[in-house]
């Protein structure tokens, strides 16, 4: 030991104090805006269905079709790898898994549209509508064939349509609290938003509802759709989206790009609408800092490019959306929009090579974090968060098995979830 340093200082106490009670407004609207993640599973894609289409039996049709769409068209894992590039060393592991979700969990978030998808109808005919679809989603809550998130997407705020949105969505959730309650996975989705208000709106409607049936204040969420360049950037400069997020009041569980109405909104061509056009890639940008921190989930667009026809079409579209649901996992977007069985395979078969390919280096970093031992790479707490959130997203999806992961890290999945930082709620109870 050597010699025992002298230490000095020159501020009173008092001046700390001072600077702690002056920042403690700070710290309590940093706790409020930026809870963090809520720690819940985020589904890989969201299935669209037209509200007259959606049926008792869809998401295990969608599963069937889309089997037989690889039977078809790539009927082993050396066909399927050589159409999207896979390497042998995953062709097998993401082909079994591929065939095993589509048979055991097909569809991960199915939204029953009744907006653009649905279109314009009598008004006895949507009432009708919505009224089925709350007893076909209650009854496959019932009966344990629902997807893991299930809801509607409403028409909008704006005027033409905005009484229309409202009693669907009364229509909607009073038969689900018909048939029993409210399901734990339900979602709504509020599109073509470009006013904070209009999300101001929406929270004073789902408290209402809240209300006359005597629910728990802020039970009801909803996804914000970003469709129009003023919900990016309004009129004074701002981000009219971190706005959205706040005027939400904690409701908001999700900002989902829509590709084609925001791509038509710029003027961008038909030929040309893509989810990796650069202004996607600028409004999604926008939309992930704008999220960030605040529990609120980003998601990805569509392609509307279609897997059908004779099989060297089929492949074309596979690639395509292979290569841009890859492209999107590179950049953060961990979800995105499914509107053909036929993308099924390609959507999970992008997410699950994803996770396996860079599973051993991620899981050998966090071990070597974890048992604080040396290796080439430098690790700090933020990037621990970043490789056990990577892990813990390929396990809620399937790309990945507990097992695998344990015998690879020595980490459990509590493990993992301590690793990956305070989730939503964390921060304000560590604080009391």
């Amino acid at each position: 030991m050597g010699q025992q340093e002298k230490v000095a200082t020159s501020l009173a106490g008092a001046v700390g104090e001072e600077i702690s009670a002056s920042l403690a407004p700070v710290d309590a609207e940093l706790e409020r805006r930026y809870p963090g993640d809520p720690g819940t599973r985020q589904p890989v894609h969201t299935v669209y269905v037209p509200g007259d289409v959606f049926a008792a039996d869809t998401i295990r049709t969608w599963g069937d079709q889309a089997l037989a769409a690889l039977d078809e068209h790539a009927p082993d894992a050396a066909s399927f790898a050589a159409v999207l590039g896979l390497s042998d060393d995953l062709a097998e592991p993401v082909y079994s898994r591929v065939r095993a979700k589509l048979e055991r969990e097909p569809v991960e978030d199915l939204r029953i549209d009744f907006e653009d998808g649905y279109g314009n109808r009598t008004d006895a005919e949507e009432d009708e509508a919505a009224a089925r679809a709350a007893r076909l989603v209650a009854e496959a809550c019932e009966q344990g064939t629902a997807a893991p998130y299930m809801g509607i997407r409403m028409k909008c705020m704006e005027a033409p349509v905005r009484a229309r949105g409202i009693r669907t969505l009364d229509v909607f959730l009073s038969g689900l609290m018909e048939a029993g309650g409210l399901p734990e996975g339900l979602v709504l989705t509020l599109p073509k938003v470009t006013y904070p208000e209009q999300v101001t709106a929406m929270v004073r409607l789902l408290e209402a509802f809240e209300k006359a049936r005597g629910l728990t204040p802020g039970r009801i969420g909803f996804e914000i759709q970003i469709e129009t360049s003023q919900s990016i950037l309004a009129a004074d400069g701002t981000a009219t989206v971190a706005r959205m997020i706040q005027a939400a009041d904690d409701r908001a569980t999700g900002l989902h790009y829509g590709t084609f109405d925001y791509s038509a909104c710029l003027g961008v061509s038909a030929a040309h609408q893509a989810s990796d056009h650069p202004a996607a890639d600028h409004a999604k940008a926008v939309m992930q800092v704008a999220a960030a921190g605040t529990g609120v989930r980003v998601s990805d667009g569509s392609t509307n490019v279609l897997p059908v026809g004779p099989t060297a079409q089929v492949h074309d579209a596979w690639r395509l959306h292979y290569g841009l649901t890859r492209r999107a996992l590179a950049r953060a977007y961990y979800q995105g929009w499914d509107m053909h069985p036929g993308h099924i395979p390609t959507r999970y078969a992008a997410v699950f090579a994803f996770y396996r390919e860079g599973f051993e280096q991620a899981a050998a970093r966090l071990a070597r974090y974890a048992s604080r031992t040396g290796g080439d790479v430098m690790d700090e707490p933020a990037t621990a968060k970043a490789l056990s959130g990577y892990l813990l997203r390929g396990l809620d999806c399937g790309a990945l098995d507990i097992a695998e992961v344990a015998r690879l890290t020595g980490l459990t999945r509590a493990d993992l979830e301590g690793f990956s930082g305070p989730r939503r709620g964390d921060l304000t109870a560590s604080a009391q």
